[in-house]
């Protein structure tokens, strides 16, 4: 379970996501939102309403997705005018896709859709922090790297929320083979460079 104070609430720390529903359920743009935004306190569903200016009944439905794919619990209930209201947390501070296969023709998750319109502003103010570097590795190296980053992530993810003056930042992370193109070893016997001609 963590440990840190942001959320409010006990939650486990990496949840490895491997069924397609789920992470289409998590990777939805609003969904993603409200996941994001119970990262720093339980919420209910009319708190969610108020912060992303949507209609009550358009998030309990989301709710009901991401609750119904494990991703939400309830963490906690009140009694409010003769009704119980439902407080929402999520299950994991990170959810982690593990070896998940979308069927062929079928829509799969967004997230790089999503944050490349998230980003337009950034891109226009020329606020833009990105980095894209490859790298000729075998599967394992791939893995040992990613869990690297994953920890990172982890410690980006505890960082507090709430501070007054401050701006949210996102982190989109990606790792993924490639066909990039490589240069062919220099000519000669490598000791040196090729040869003038």
């Amino acid at each position: 379970m963590s440990t840190s104070e942001f959320p409010d609430y006990a939650l486990e720390e990496v949840q490895v996501v491997t069924e397609p529903r789920v992470v289409k359920a998590i990777f939805d743009p609003l969904r993603g939102l409200l996941l994001e935004l119970l990262l720093e306190r339980a919420a209910s569903v009319q708190e969610l309403a108020a912060a992303v200016d949507r209609p009550r009944s358009s998030i309990a439905y989301h709710v009901k997705v991401l609750h119904e794919a494990g991703v939400l619990q309830v963490v906690r209930t009140r009694m409010v005018r003769g009704r119980e209201e439902s407080f929402y947390g999520r299950t994991a501070r990170l959810f982690s896709v593990g070896d998940v296969r979308f069927d062929p023709g079928r829509e799969t998750p967004g997230f790089f859709e999503t944050a490349a319109r998230e980003a337009a502003p950034a891109i226009q103010a020329d606020d833009l922090r990105g980095l894209t570097r490859y790298a000729w590795i075998d599967r394992e190296k791939a893995a040992e790297f990613w869990d690297r980053v994953m920890e990172l992530v982890a410690e980006y993810g505890r960082l507090p929320r709430t501070s007054e003056g401050t701006r949210a930042y996102a982190l989109l992370t990606a790792m993924y083979p490639t066909d990039h193109p490589r240069l062919a070893p220099p000519d000669g016997d490598g000791d040196g460079p090729p040869a003038e001609g």
